[in-house]
């Protein structure tokens, strides 16, 4: 596709760049949008973006080398390649909720309101994020003789993250694109339908991406790392689905016993449904 999007002289601006530090601004103002609405204060949310995007870059490129490692400890050299390169989604994903935790917990932010304020805007950035991949290359999918297979022939793209070039391989980054947006969608309109409490959102998000993500990665054809027969990803996501339908229960359950214990301490007057809103615990 369109790896290098612009070259002045010695500067080059590279798509996969532009459009990852897109998805990252994005997100951050979703969250900040979303967490004003709930009550969280913007600047505190805002620093803790910033703490986010960093270790989420750290995590990913963590995991990266995790993954390749003997790649790396036989080609040392090639350490300093991980500066150009995105990394493993999981890895900063897990390493940035880890860091935002500790985060929310020094300042006094309540963990689950804050989490259900970004989880939207991770998903979608993660879909510009993938737009990001298909111009650059990488993240490319298996070869396939579907009819909307896409040939790659940019051989920098070869060069730089081993796609293979003449080759019609599966679209897996507008896959994912595509998977993120739907999970935007079902988050959003579940705010709206289902029962409200802190938590749901995010939690929920993990859920679905856990799901999306181990489905698509039968179709991908770069090296990701395999773990008993299964890639890496997918090993992860294997753990974070039941997690995620625990914490989904759990947080569920402890929002009813809280409303019947808040209920005794009133008039047994029928409350009305537009006043209720999430509890966080």
């Amino acid at each position: 596709m369109f790896p290098r999007l612009l070259e002045i002289g010695p500067i080059t601006v590279y798509t996969y760049g532009l459009l990852l530090a897109v998805s990252y601004l994005i997100g951050l103002q979703v969250a900040t949008v979303r967490a004003r609405a709930r009550g969280v204060d913007p600047q505190k949310m805002l620093d803790l973006g910033i703490w986010v995007i960093i270790s989420a870059i750290v995590g990913a490129k963590l995991l990266l080398l995790a993954v390749d490692f003997d790649y790396f400890r036989q080609r040392p050299a090639e350490i300093f390649s991980l500066v150009r390169t995105g990394g493993i989604f999981y890895g900063g994903l897990i390493l940035a909720v880890a860091v935002a935790v500790w985060y929310v917990r020094r300042h006094g932010m309540p963990v689950w309101t804050v989490g259900d304020a970004v989880a939207p805007g991770i998903a979608f950035g993660y879909a510009v994020g993938r737009f990001g991949c298909l111009f650059g290359g990488c993240c490319y999918g298996a070869p396939t003789s579907l009819p909307w297979g896409i040939t790659f022939h940019d051989h920098f793209a070869a060069e730089f993250v081993g796609t293979p070039l003449g080759v019609a391989l599966h679209p897996t980054q507008l896959y994912e694109a595509g998977a993120a947006l739907v999970i935007l969608v079902v988050l959003l309109a579940t705010e709206r339908r289902w029962r409200p409490f802190a938590g749901r959102t995010f939690w929920l998000y993990v859920a679905l991406y856990a799901v999306s993500r181990f489905i698509i990665e039968f179709f991908r054809g770069d090296d990701r790392g395999m773990l008993f027969g299964i890639s890496t990803s997918q090993a992860i996501s294997l753990v974070l689905l039941p997690v995620s339908l625990v914490m989904l229960v759990r947080l569920a359950r402890a929002d009813r016993r809280a409303e019947a214990v808040a209920g005794t301490g009133r008039d047994h007057r029928p409350a009305r449904g537009g006043d209720r809103r999430p509890r966080e615990h």
